[in-house]
């Protein structure tokens, strides 16, 4: 079986008759036990009871500590513990817990993120609102490792609502986050779950939602994805290998579009994605600074697309990390020269 799935993999409809909650709140974990306390406890405080909402983490197979102590510890007998026979990648793990959820609603909530007080009970009003909605969502913060608010995602609406041409918004660029985002359970049983690429999977997902369902929204930072070293996001810019599976990401998006008008936002989906990612290999550089993840960075991205704007970006970025070099053997001579005080 493939760890990285090349078609969406069904998703097998409930039919033992027996009860069903409302809620599916599905938490896959990889070697990430420092954060699962903060992920649990913030569903937990958020809880409807075991008739309305289901609560399971999914272990791959984790190797940093023991999960189901810690599951046990945090959940009381509240949350359910299930763990892989074997490491199966993070996109295998998300079938396993689509396919293990019972609720009507699924939360997809990694076990690094959070979810504020009040999220719950927001995407249900809106389900309620617009019943014809496949997947709801709400605005998110970004936090750091420590849990410090780093900054906030764009508001896409000012009050509750169903998004307008949200399939070319989403074919544009990514604008949204796991712990975000709600979908339906019949939604995945029509489309299956997640494949194609190790990133950027969720993007293509919520493109392939926003092809045959309506997307709902709330414009409230009510979710919170959290940034940090270990993530898949992280691991990926260091190796250029998120440029790789973004383009596979943006072709397969832009088929969803009709025919005449594919090839004008394949271009403007390339360029957006390419800007972005300058954007964050200068940030990237200035928290880790990392020659080697700067330089794949590039050299993938200059295979995606080129214009002025990226060449003039990239020399600026080329120039920070050459700087701060010519810096630090500068001082080094002075220091052996004695001049340096």
């Amino acid at each position: 079986m493939e760890r990285i799935p090349l078609s969406p993999p069904k998703i097998l409809p409930i039919t033992d008759g027996l009860h069903r909650p409302l809620w599916s709140v599905m938490i896959p974990a990889y070697n990430c036990s420092q954060y699962l306390l903060e992920t649990i406890q913030s569903v937990l405080q958020q809880d409807m009871g075991i008739e309305l909402m289901q609560i399971e983490v999914v272990d791959d197979c984790s190797t940093d500590s023991n999960v189901e102590e810690l599951v046990n510890k945090i959940g009381k007998g509240r949350v359910s513990y299930f763990r892989q026979k074997q490491n199966v990648g993070s996109l295998r793990n998300f079938e396993t817990c689509i396919n293990r959820s019972r609720g009507k609603y699924i939360h997809l909530l990694h076990g690094d993120d959070r979810v504020k007080k009040g999220y719950y009970s927001a995407i249900k009003e809106v389900f309620e609102k617009f019943p014809e909605a496949g997947a709801a969502f709400t605005s998110w913060d970004h936090i750091k490792s420590n849990g410090i608010l780093s900054r906030q995602s764009t508001l896409e609406a000012n009050e509750p609502c169903i998004l307008d041409n949200w399939l070319y918004k989403l074919a544009e660029l990514q604008r949204l986050q796991y712990a975000a985002i709600t979908v339906k359970r019949e939604v995945y049983e029509k489309l299956g779950s997640f494949y194609l690429a190790h990133y950027g999977e969720d993007w293509e997902m919520w493109a392939r939602i926003a092809k045959d369902y309506d997307t709902a929204y709330v414009p409230e930072f009510l979710a919170e994805y959290r940034e940090h070293k270990n993530s898949i996001t992280w691991q990926s810019y260091q190796t250029g290998q998120n440029i790789k599976d973004f383009e596979k990401v943006i072709t397969t998006i832009i088929c969803y579009l009709p025919n005449e008008d594919q090839r004008k936002m394949l271009k403007v989906a390339k360029k957006n994605f390419v800007y972005w990612m300058l954007d964050e290999t200068l940030t990237n550089w200035f928290i880790i600074k990392n020659k080697k993840m700067v330089y794949n960075q590039i050299y993938n991205i200059l295979g995606l697309y080129i214009d002025r704007h990226v060449i003039s970006r990239v020399a600026v970025i080329l120039l920070y990390v050459h700087s701060e070099s010519y810096r630090k053997s500068l001082k080094k001579i002075l220091r052996k020269t004695n001049i340096y005080a």
